[in-house]
């Protein structure tokens, strides 16, 4: 796999994660009483960035290190699985 090739799939990675890591422990202005006039009940009390940043980034840096441990080191690609439809 070239530099190219992994950060591009790191990208990706990173952009899919971020999408799990954006929920954990977020806490809406309803749930800490105090709605500030003018915005959604459901809008986040207090958000940080740069956490979720940070967990997001070393999320995505083991679930990287795991695809790349199952592609290069071991091998394991679409071409190890057995075809469903004979002869194809």
């Amino acid at each position: 796999m070239g530099i190219l090739t992994s950060v591009a799939i790191y990208f990706v990675i990173w952009w899919t994660v971020l999408f799990i890591v954006l929920p954990i422990r977020m806490r809406s202005q309803a749930d800490e009483g105090e709605v500030v006039l003018g915005t959604t009940h459901s809008a986040p009390a207090r958000f940080s960035v740069a956490r979720v940043a940070f967990h997001n980034t070393l999320l995505a840096t083991a679930v990287f290190a795991l695809f790349y441990l199952v592609t290069e080191v071991w091998g394991i690609g679409p071409g190890s699985f057995p075809h469903i439809v004979p002869g194809t």
